[in-house]
């Protein structure tokens, strides 16, 4: 029995199967090099497709991710609407919809409107909290012209006083949760 060399030519499933390969690696991008054109870590393109905001890629015969060139659009999507506010969860579920060939402009701009909302009373908090600082700066600038030098002041015990209900005025530079949680004592929802 003759054993006839593998015909590499034109036609060949050899030929074809380099075609393929070559054809995909110039229509895609292994992973460091995508998260190097997007801005981001490999890690954080693992993230983005464990979170489902970013379908997982093909993977080559190695098991190698390799991004299609839209990718990189997406992931500027993904960065900017973090970048504004939106969180992981919600970019989830508005670009699932969208994959599944959903419209949910209407979603994205009521999020963002709520969004606007929250920040807008944050500073609002802000500049009230501003206010008591500089009523609180200017009562302690006062006591501590009238104490001794070397003697205590008493600056934090007098602000306790001066505010018996303080506890129950949580200050805006804690975390948005973490005031929901103490404003209702602890609680769990």
């Amino acid at each position: 029995m003759l054993k006839k060399p593998l015909d590499s030519g034109i036609g060949s499933r050899v030929d074809n199967e380099s075609v393929n390969t070559t054809t995909v690696r110039a229509r895609s991008l292994g992973a460091s090099e995508c998260a190097r054109l997007a801005g981001v870590s490999s890690d954080t393109l693992r993230y983005y497709e464990r979170r489902r905001l970013l379908p997982a890629p093909p993977r080559t015969a190695n098991g190698y991710r390799r991004y299609p060139l839209e990718a990189l659009s997406r992931i500027r999507v993904i960065r900017s609407a973090l970048a504004v506010g939106f969180s992981v969860d919600e970019l989830a579920r508005i670009l699932g919809a969208r994959d599944r060939g959903l419209a949910p402009c209407q979603q994205v701009r009521q999020l963002a409107a709520k969004k606007l909302e929250a920040i807008e009373q944050r500073i609002r908090e802000f500049q009230q909290l501003r206010r008591a600082l500089r009523k609180t700066l200017a009562i302690w600038d006062e006591q501590l012209v009238g104490t001794p030098s070397g003697k205590r002041a008493a600056l934090l015990d007098g602000l306790a006083n001066s505010r018996p209900n303080g506890a129950l005025e949580l200050s805006p530079l804690l975390a948005p949760a973490l005031r929901r949680k103490l404003s209702q004592g602890g609680r769990e929802r």
